[in-house]
């Protein structure tokens, strides 16, 4: 997640930390994923954020805060990012592995709640799938009997990070659901016998099925996330059940 960071001191900052940079990799169309050295004394929870600095940029703009798409048992950090044309995504994207970067945080309260009794619905949009992935794959990894459902709307299969391994998880466990739809098929080049369109109500009480007491979790562009709650307040949703984060800047 990208967000317009608060100017702080850079220095003695409580959770400021000085980490490597380990690897990068395509993990979707223009999408990047980012893995750093995990500090021994850091620990964070699935859909904290951090901020991560640039040290020595040859351009502008060296601060920007995303979602840490690794899960907290994961041996190393990750960030995943859309690789739109910024100063800072060229300078992430060129900079030699082994480089020092900073990083401050956990930060956020984009959290699964306590209660396994209350399945988790996650509704997402594009990148706004970072925090979800930490979640999911977290869950997986501790072999969570808390019942997750992931709906995840793309424009077209190549677009969408991590398809491959959340059809993975889902077929490793039966308390992960995942449901993703493409909106735009006739734009892309790959054979795809999902479901189309966008994220309706009629297709999440599909899989959700009767009687269950969900709590939503929605994150994407902000007029997906405000389009998304709007649907779920109007199907009766209480807003205590509904939460958000919205990615902008993508």
């Amino acid at each position: 997640m990208k967000r317009t960071p608060i100017p702080r001191p850079r220095a003695d900052v409580p959770g400021l930390r000085t980490v490597t940079l380990k690897g990068r990799s395509p993990v979707a169309e223009r999408t990047m994923e980012f893995r750093f050295d995990k500090p021994a004394d850091m620990t964070f929870k699935a859909g904290h954020t951090m901020e991560v600095t640039l040290l020595h940029p040859p351009e502008s703009g060296n601060t920007r805060t995303f979602s840490i798409s690794a899960a907290p048992d994961d041996d190393d950090l990750a960030i995943t990012t859309r690789m739109r044309d910024s100063a800072f995504k060229r300078s992430l994207e060129k900079m030699p592995l082994g480089s020092e970067i900073q990083i401050e945080g956990p930060y956020g309260d984009f959290l699964l709640h306590h209660n396994l009794d209350r399945p988790a619905v996650l509704l997402a949009g594009g990148i706004g799938v970072t925090p979800f992935h930490s979640m999911v794959r977290q869950n997986a990894l501790r072999r969570g009997l808390r019942r997750i459902l992931l709906f995840y709307s793309n424009r077209r299969p190549e677009d969408a990070p991590f398809l491959a391994e959340f059809r993975d998880i889902a077929r490793g466990n039966s308390n992960f659901t995942f449901v993703p739809t493409m909106s735009q098929l006739d734009r892309s080049r790959l054979t795809w016998n999902g479901d189309v369109g966008r994220i309706e109500m009629d297709l999440i009480r599909r899989h959700l099925g009767e009687g269950a007491s969900p709590v939503y979790y929605v994150a994407g562009p902000p007029k997906m996330v405000a389009d998304l709650r709007e649907m779920l307040l109007v199907a009766g949703t209480s807003e205590d059940d509904i939460r958000t984060e919205e990615f902008s800047g993508y």
